[in-house]
């Protein structure tokens, strides 16, 4: 029949079309099993190949577990331990935050607050990189003002290398030597400290000549004087109260070992004056 354009027709009358299956009592219906074949590994062992899986081992574990007697065995101690790396990875565990907050303890000299605040957690983070960024900046600094001086006066002028080999020796050994003649020190006069407190301590207090020697490129002999006697005494009053509180245990001798750490830590900022603020054409 017709409607409209279309046409309709009744497939029930058309010849030759094929009729829908219908299901019929004789059919045959294939049903299949569950099986784990959607998901891998199987749940299940299947044949010779066990399900678990993992890397190969060995069959006694021998090879794979460290010696006994190694560094790396959880249970070796003795001295050997301090030539590992995991025996100083406690020590660089702080966060910027941590750093950053102590060296601002550094620079406020009067708090004394600072082995406090850094008993339960001193670091070696912070002391390593404070020293490192010192030599870089005493070489740079100590050059680029030498070289300043040449050209004004029209001389001729060569990089000194050693000027970063002494700066290295001072700062890394100061750090190193002093705080392990301290920590000798404070236990002749039964007031013990931890050495890497001590390292800590130092090492920090050597922060504030990194803006001093920035300063000292100021070609005005009595302002690097100035800058030299500032930087100095803070980073002494820093050290010397800070241990002022341990060291009164010491008896009645902690006056004179105050004030010689005092004065050693003016001794290191005199010194800096003469050979890193110092300049000579």
């Amino acid at each position: 029949m017709m409607s409209g354009n279309y046409t309709t027709i009744d497939n029930q009358n058309v010849s030759g079309s094929v009729p829908a299956v219908s299901d019929s009592p004789g059919q045959v219906s294939v049903k299949f099993n569950d099986t784990s074949l959607q998901t891998f590994p199987p749940s299940g062992a299947q044949g010779k190949i066990s399900a678990a899986a993992g890397p190969p081992r060995d069959a006694d574990d021998t090879f794979s577990k460290p010696a006994s007697g190694s560094p790396e065995s959880p249970s070796s101690g003795g001295w050997f331990k301090i030539f590992t790396v995991a025996a100083y990875r406690p020590y660089f565990d702080v966060d910027t935050s941590d750093v950053l907050e102590r060296i601002k303890d550094s620079l406020l000299p009067f708090n004394g607050s600072f082995n406090e605040k850094t008993a339960s957690n001193p670091d070696l983070y912070g002391p390593f990189w404070i020293c490192t960024t010192l030599i870089f900046v005493a070489a740079s600094i100590g050059t680029f003002v030498t070289y300043l001086a040449h050209k004004l006066q029209h001389k001729e002028w060569n990089y000194d290398i050693n000027l970063v080999t002494w700066s290295a020796g001072v700062f890394y050994g100061y750090v190193l030597v002093v705080p392990l003649c301290l920590y000798v020190i404070l236990k002749y006069f039964s007031a013990p400290s931890t050495l890497v407190q001590l390292f800590c301590l130092y090492g920090y207090s050597l922060f504030v000549f990194i803006p001093a020697m920035c300063l000292s490129v100021i070609p005005v002999e009595i302002f690097r004087w100035a800058i030299t006697g500032v930087a100095g005494i803070m980073s002494a009053l820093f050290v010397a109260l800070n241990l002022r509180n341990h060291i009164v245990s010491a008896g009645e001798r902690w006056f004179l070992i105050v004030v010689g750490i005092f004065l050693l830590q003016l001794a290191l900022s005199f010194v800096l004056k003469l050979y890193l603020f110092n300049v000579s054409v």
